[in-house]
């Protein structure tokens, strides 16, 4: 008889942001769901999302021209039809969220009535961005949050960390459950599912720097794998172009927005230069930025660049920013008067488990949304203010695609007890914090916002290395919350250089000095388990 404890529900949501919350709503009224969170419910990506999401509400703009400027940013990647849809789904999708309280800034038109507020962000040809100040996925966030805690049929497991999924036998389509870890308890637990959706966010984490929180490593991408999901595209990695530069700023993203209401680049004596590397300047897309800030800052032999919108009237900032500004005057910087110091960092991943419009992978009730999944929408380099929207018009389907399947037959079968007989407790954490910062720095070196192949090469060699201790280590001691990160981020890591490697030529997000140009054709970058 098992001492292992077993949760039971009709579909299983690993994940707390944008995307999975948005699924359980729109489950919970047909079924019991379960919500799994790494932390508590309000930590993760979608809380510190600034800008907004986009969507076409101004009779000036198109789902056309949107569909155009996605197309573009995506570097000739995109799947049209992806784009598509996702941009046809977009206003109902906003429209979802507003119903249930979401509060976009608004204001009023010339007759005096209320219409929201869109402004413009990089790659966008029109205003299309619906925000709440310079806080929207703070807003987002707090607001599904609140609808999810209210609904009786979603349970909410807080500081839990997904292990590993359960198949019945290895050469299984199916899954059954997943092995989870209950921080607070510090023991292992099983989730019984028929269906499953991935919704963990991003990988950011495996770099040095990032603008993501902690809880950002690549979890559900490296579980999807470990299960034999397809993987795509895990060599674009956008860096954003402006966190803010400073000892004590954490992890703060300057929004791209800022420079959407007309803040510059420029060098530390005032000098734009945008200009140079594009004919968009300012509002070209991030990859573009960001290469330009990495070569200012390297040209020069500075620590950072800046980021000015000082000439726009005190009023203007305080109002449209009150969260950037704030931030910066609590360290010093009067944004009214000066301008912002600011580099680039690992900001989202545009890779991830590979799906269908219908957020399905390649394993039969495995689902996956958000930033964890590759859909096709955002190609070599995602558009600003896509990423929200993506979350919400995928959860979408991917919750209507359960419904009609609601009723199949699924055999569930037995569950392996989670067997902790032969591990001890460790008495070497220190390994754990240095292979940790090994692996995140020589990403950061070897596999960043310009490569070579003999760096990756040599990070590849760095990989093996460190995933035969850290695979040794874990059949060894006790699950730990950071042993089981360092175990996915490693996973992480191997599939960025993997996809890194198979990729010859520079496109977006991925600039090879060993293969500069751009080749006349071109798809995602889809790895197998049989490749590994």
């Amino acid at each position: 008889m098992s001492n292992t404890i077993e949760h039971r529900c009709d579909l299983l949501v690993i994940g707390s942001g944008a995307a999975g919350l948005s699924l359980a709503l729109k489950m919970a009224e047909h079924c019991n769901v379960i919500v799994l969170s790494k932390s508590d419910i309000n930590e993760g990506s979608t809380r510190y999302a600034q800008g907004g999401i986009a969507a076409v509400f101004d009779d000036d703009d198109s789902i056309e021209s949107h569909i155009a400027d996605t197309l573009n940013a995506g570097a000739g990647i995109c799947d049209e039809s992806v784009v598509r849809f996702t941009a046809e789904n977009a206003k109902a999708s906003m429209q979802w969220l507003i119903g249930r309280g979401v509060p976009f800034d608004q204001e009023e038109d010339e007759n005096g009535n209320l219409r929201f507020h869109l402004t413009r962000e990089g790659g966008h040809s029109h205003r299309r961005i619906l925000h709440a100040a310079d806080a929207t996925g703070e807003a987002v966030q707090s607001t599904l949050s609140e609808n999810v805690k209210r609904h009786p049929n979603i349970h909410l497991f807080e500081r839990y960390n997904a292990i590993d999924l359960i198949k019945k036998h290895k050469s299984d389509s199916r899954c059954i459950g997943a092995y989870v870890w209950n921080r607070k308890k510090e023991r292992v637990e099983i989730i019984r599912s028929r269906f499953i959706t991935l919704a963990t966010g991003g990988a950011s984490k495996v770099y040095q720097y990032t603008s993501n929180p902690d809880v950002s490593s690549g979890d559900g991408i490296a579980m999807a794998w470990r299960a034999g999901c397809k993987i795509a595209n895990m060599e674009f990695n956008q860096f954003h172009p402006t966190c803010l530069y400073h000892p004590d700023a954490g992890n703060f993203l300057i929004s791209e927005a800022l420079r959407g209401e007309g803040a510059f680049l420029c060098h530390p004596d005032g000098t734009p230069f945008m200009h140079k590397f594009d004919e968009r300047a300012d509002l070209a897309p991030r990859d573009i930025v960001a290469r330009a800030i990495d070569y200012e800052m390297k040209r020069l032999g500075e620590d950072c660049m800046y980021l000015d919108i000082s000439h726009k009237p005190t009023d203007f900032i305080v109002k449209h920013f009150p969260n950037i500004y704030r931030k910066c005057r609590a360290l010093g910087i009067d944004i009214t008067r000066q301008p912002i110091p600011v580099v680039p960092a690992a900001h989202y991943s545009c890779g991830g488990v590979l799906t269908d419009l219908d957020a399905r992978t390649n394993l039969d009730n495995v689902y996956a949304i958000g930033e964890v999944a590759y859909t096709g929408l955002h190609g070599a380099n995602r558009m600003a203010s896509n990423s929200l929207l993506e979350c919400v018009v995928f959860a979408h389907s991917c919750a209507k695609h359960i419904f009609e399947h609601f009723d199949e037959p699924h055999e569930l079968g037995e569950i392996e007890p989670w067997d902790e007989s032969r591990v001890i407790d460790s008495d070497e954490a220190v390994i754990i914090q240095h292979n940790w910062h090994e692996l995140r720095l020589f990403m950061w070196d070897y596999v960043g916002i310009v490569r070579t192949n003999k760096r990756l090469e040599r990070a590849m060699r760095r990989i093996n290395l460190l995933k035969q201790e850290i695979d040794e280590y874990y059949s060894n001691f006790k699950v730990s919350n950071n042993m089981l990160e360092l175990r996915n981020l490693v996973c992480i890591a191997q599939l960025i250089v993997m996809c890194a490697m198979q990729r010859k030529e520079s496109r977006g997000l991925h600039y090879n000095l060993d293969y500069p140009e751009i080749l006349a054709k071109s798809g995602p970058t889809v790895i197998e388990k049989t490749l590994q």
